[in-house]
């Protein structure tokens, strides 16, 4: 069964979103809506995607589709899902999801009420390395106890007086940057390889004096079930990769039978104690973004459509990840500890 599908949004990242509509059968996007037109019809023709309409509620209102994929900024999120879901229309909505955690809050109150159908386009879990890595837990591949994560980022795209202004201008005037816009991903990918987060502490900078947010942190996380983690992260200093999108750093998992390496280059490797490093074969490929991730995310999302199962990346158990980075940003203002209680995810 095919399902109708229509789009708002047609920026830099929303070509990763129609790409990968246009590579699953059972979804044909039926229409797009962008404020800028010729934004909108040059996707059109890249994609082939047959109606624009200049404002989504004509849009909703005229295509009734199955399901509507926002990618717009923050801030028009909630008005968006306010409209959808008071038509039934399923949603899937890009991160950041809103401006603040009250507002997102708002979103998810809105878009599951009812028994409504919504999904958080959260795709950093769904790139393959960590698919695989959780796979390589599950099984116990470097035992049956979980240390350590660690994952080191040097981005490399904004230390220039023009920093970001080519792909993504409005992250110059973000308030918060850095864990917001990017930081968030990990805190939802160590919750998926881990388990839920318990306590932070973080040390945030502005390395880039053009922008006006944090650009720069170091995080360290305390889970429930034991382990810790560590974030090191900076948009300012070069990675010595070709494509440092890729992976978008290095990350080391240990447990109590060995550790898991992956690469920036996608490669996975697996040390069990007292034997050598080894390669772990599985499949990724450098498509799309970050190893296809956006593709494997909607293919997940239209699984769950049709199977009627629950979203890994349901607003209500998004708002979980969303409140460990209001914790972040506590502990950095606050310069300590901060304690997440269970009722807070």
């Amino acid at each position: 069964m095919t399902m109708k599908a229509a789009c708002i949004g047609a920026g830099y990242f929303s070509h990763f979103h129609y790409d990968a509509w246009k590579r699953i059968p059972e979804v044909h996007v039926a229409a797009i809506s962008d404020l800028d037109e010729d934004k909108a019809r040059a996707v059109m023709e890249q994609y082939g995607i047959e109606k624009y309409y200049s404002d989504y509620r004509d849009m909703l209102e005229q295509e009734q589709p199955d399901f509507v994929d926002i990618i717009t900024p923050p801030p028009t999120h909630l008005e968006i899902c306010r409209f959808a879901a008071d038509r039934g229309i399923a949603i899937i909505c890009q991160k950041p999801l809103a401006p603040t955690f009250e507002e997102a809050q708002q979103i998810v109150e809105t878009a599951e009420g009812v028994g409504g159908r919504f999904m958080v386009h959260e795709n950093w879990r769904f790139q393959p390395w960590y698919r695989e890595i959780r796979k390589l837990l599950d099984d116990g591949a470097i035992g049956d106890e979980l240390f350590a994560l660690n994952f080191r980022s040097r981005m490399g795209d904004g230390w220039s007086a023009e920093a970001y202004l080519d792909r993504q201008p409005y992250f110059r005037t973000y308030p918060r940057l850095l864990v917001y816009e990017n930081g968030v991903h990990f805190i939802d990918t160590y919750r998926y390889l881990a388990g839920e987060i318990s306590a932070v502490y973080s040390k945030l900078r502005k390395l880039n004096p053009v922008i006006a947010g944090e650009d720069s942190g170091v995080v360290l996380f305390e889970f429930a079930g034991g382990a810790t983690g560590v974030w090191d992260a900076n948009r300012y200093n070069e990675s010595n990769r070709e494509n440092p999108r890729y992976t978008f750093g290095e990350m080391l998992v240990e447990g109590s039978g060995g550790s898991i390496r992956l690469y920036t280059d996608g490669r996975l490797t697996l040390q069990r104690l007292g034997e050598p490093e080894q390669e772990h074969q599985y499949h990724h490929e450098d498509r799309g973004f970050a190893g296809d991730c956006c593709h494997a995310t909607q293919r997940y999302f239209v699984e769950c459509m049709q199977s009627g199962a629950p979203f890994e990346t349901r607003g209500s158990e998004y708002l979980k990840t969303l409140a460990v980075q209001e914790a972040v940003y506590h502990s950095a203002e606050q310069k300590q500890r901060i304690a997440i209680e269970p009722d807070e995810q």
